[in-house]
């Protein structure tokens, strides 16, 4: 009995695995550098801790305009309220604990 279980759960972190991944691919490569930086630096040190609920405040995250995410994320424009999440204060706040390096502002 305890082989179908370690099997189950096998499959199930193989598609978490799988599903991290495929996050993490998605955050190195937006198509404008200064995010793969951002979203890939947060996502690089922070994937394997985020939560169900984090990971898909990810997803959503990662279906914003680059132009538009990082012009938020760096203050030249407010954060609309239906992007603004606990997650994306947590990469704010990631990046400003990390110094300047990430942000040009």
């Amino acid at each position: 009995m305890s082989d179908t279980t370690g099997s189950t759960n096998d499959t199930s972190d193989t598609v978490r695995d799988s599903r991290r991944k495929r996050i993490l691919f998605r955050c190195w490569h937006r198509g404008m550098k200064e995010m793969d930086l951002l979203l890939g630096g947060f996502a690089n040190a922070e994937i394997d801790r985020l939560s169900e609920e984090e990971l898909l405040e990810l997803e959503h995250l990662l279906t914003a305009h680059d132009q538009d995410l990082y012009a938020w994320m760096t203050g030249r424009k407010p954060l609309p309220p239906e992007w603004d999440g606990p997650l994306y204060r947590r990469i704010i706040a990631y990046h400003d604990a990390a110094g300047p390096a990430g942000f040009v502002n």
